[in-house]
C-alpha cells in the first residue's frame, strides 16, 4: 500500500521547521515540555512498528523530534525569537503561559513576540481561572493564529498541537514563497511588456541600437549615487530605484505618435517641425495617464508619465512643454533628462555622429544648473566611470585621455 498524504497538506517527515518556544516562569514546565515533546520520537516509533506489523506499511520516516527552547518571561521569549530570527532560523510556535509572577503577561508577550514574527503559531497555556475566551479575543483578536491548551496538561493534546501548528507554520511558510515567486514572475512578466511597449516608439529608429537599455543602467546608476549622499537621499528608497528602473524606458513612448518624416529627418528640423516633435512629451503622459485610471497599482506608471512629460524640462525654466523650473520639475524626470542628453550625445543619430565620452561630460559639466540639476550633475561626474562601463567604452576612453 502506497503511503501517501493528502493535497495540500505536508507529511510529519516533509516539516523542516520544529523549533518551539516555550515561555513560562516555571522550570518545572519546562521540564514538562521537554519530556512529553521529546518522548514523541519514541512514541511514533512505536505506532509506527504497530503499522508495520499491520498493514506492512514502510513507515521508517516518521519518527519526529522536535528543537525545544525555554525562556523564563516574555522579554526573555522576545530576545530568543529576535536572535532566531536574525540568524534565519525562526520558531514555529510557542507555548507562553498566560500567568507570569513578572514582566509581561501572557497576552502582552504574544502581542509582542508577534510583532517580531507575524506567522508565529501560539498556544496560549491557562488555567480556567485565568481568562475567559471572551477576553482574550477581545485582547489578540487573531483567532486564527492561536490555541488553548488548559492546564493541567494532556500530554497527548500538546504532542498534537505541535505536530498540528509546525505544520501550518510549514505551510504558510511555503505559501509565502510560492506567493513571492509568482510576483516576481508577474513583475518579470509585466517588465517585459513595458520595454517592448517602449521599444515600438523606438523600432522606427534604427540608430537607436540598445539606447532603452542604456537610459535604464544610467537611471539605476544616477538614483543610486543620489541616494547616499545627496539632499535627495531622503526621497530615494528602493522602491523609487526600481519604479524608475522600470519607467524609464517609456520616456520617449509619446514619439510612436510623431510622423516618419519629422522623426527620422537627416538634418536640422523647422520650427513647425520641431514643435510638433516636442509633442511627443504631451502624447506619451496622456497614453501613461490613461493606463494609470485603469490600474490600482499605479506608482511606476505615475512615475512613467512624469517621465514622459517632463524629462525635457531644464533647470533654469527653458525646456518644454511646461517651462518648469528646479524643483518644480519630477525628480525621476530630471535623473532621466540627463542620463537621455547624454546618450544622445554619444549615439550616432540620423541628424549628427556621436561624441566621444569625455566630450559629452563637458558638454554636461557646463550645464550644471542651466539644462541639468546641479546635484544629479555631480553625481554623473562621480559615476561617470560607471557610465563608461555601461558603454563598454573603459578601455578605449583611458586610451584616448591617457597623457602621450
Amino acid at each position: 500500500m502506497e503511503n501517501t498524504t493528502n493535497k495540500g497538506q505536508l507529511s510529519q517527515t516533509e516539516i523542516k521547521n520544529r523549533k518551539i518556544l516555550v515561555i513560562d516562569d516555571k522550570r518545572s514546565i519546562h521540564d514538562d515540555f521537554r519530556q512529553i515533546l521529546s518522548n514523541i520520537t519514541a512514541y511514533n516509533v512505536s505506532l509506527d512498528r504497530a503499522r508495520a506489523a499491520v498493514f506492512g506499511q514502510d513507515t521508517h520516516n516518521s519518527a519526529i523530534t522536535f528543537d525545544v527552547d525555554c525562556a523564563f518571561n516574555g522579554h526573555e521569549g522576545l530576545e530568543k525569537l529576535t536572535e532566531a530570527n536574525r540568524q534565519g532560523n525562526p520558531y514555529a510556535v510557542a507555548f507562553v503561559d498566560m500567568r507570569m509572577e513578572s514582566d509581561w503577561d501572557g497576552i502582552e508577550t504574544i502581542e509582542n513576540l508577534w510583532k517580531v514574527e507575524p506567522r508565529l503559531q501560539i498556544v496560549i497555556c491557562t488555567a480556567y481561572s485565568d481568562y475567559s475566551w471572551q477576553e482574550i479575543i477581545n485582547r489578540l483578536s487573531e483567532t486564527e493564529k492561536f490555541l488553548i491548551l488548559k492546564k493541567p496538561f494532556d500530554n497527548t493534546e500538546v504532542r498534537q498541537m505541535a505536530c498540528s501548528l509546525t505544520e501550518k507554520w510549514e505551510l504558510l511558510n511555503n505559501l509565502d514563497s510560492l506567493v513571492q515567486e509568482r510576483s516576481a514572475q508577474i513583475a518579470e512578466t509585466r517588465d517585459t511588456a513595458v520595454f517592448v511597449l517602449a521599444s515600438l516608439a523606438e523600432s522606427r529608429d534604427p540608430e537607436t541600437g540598445e539606447h532603452l537599455e542604456r537610459i535604464r543602467s544610467y537611471c539605476h546608476i544616477l538614483a543610486e549615487e543620489l541616494s547616499k549622499n545627496s539632499p535627495y537621499a531622503e526621497f530615494i528608497d528602493n522602491v523609487f530605484i526600481d519604479d524608475l528602473y522600470r519607467s524609464s524606458p517609456l520616456h520617449d513612448i509619446g514619439k510612436i505618435g510623431i510622423p516618419d518624416s519629422i522623426l527620422l529627418k537627416p538634418g536640422t528640423l523647422s520650427d513647425d517641425e520641431f514643435e510638433i516633435m516636442k509633442h511627443h512629451s504631451i502624447i506619451g503622459a496622456e497614453a501613461l495617464g490613461g493606463t494609470i485610471k485603469r490600474t490600482t497599482s499605479a506608482s511606476f506608471l505615475q512615475m512613467a508619465a512624469d517621465i514622459a512629460r517632463y524629462h525635457h524640462e531644464k533647470f533654469d525654466g527653458s525646456g518644454y512643454p511646461d517651462r518648469l523650473k528646479g524643483q518644480e520639475i519630477p525628480l525621476a524626470a530630471r535623473i532621466v533628462a540627463l542620463a537621455d542628453v547624454y546618450d544622445a550625445l554619444t549615439s550616432s543619430r540620423v541628424y549628427k555622429s556621436a561624441f566621444r565620452p569625455e566630450i559629452a561630460r563637458i558638454m554636461i559639466r557646463e550645464e550644471r544648473g542651466r539644462h541639468f540639476d546641479p546635484v544629479i550633475v555631480d553625481a554623473f561626474l562621480a559615476r561617470y566611470g560607471d557610465f563608461l562601463k555601461v558603454q563598454g567604452l573603459v578601455e578605449a576612453e583611458k586610451a584616448v585621455t591617457s597623457p602621450v
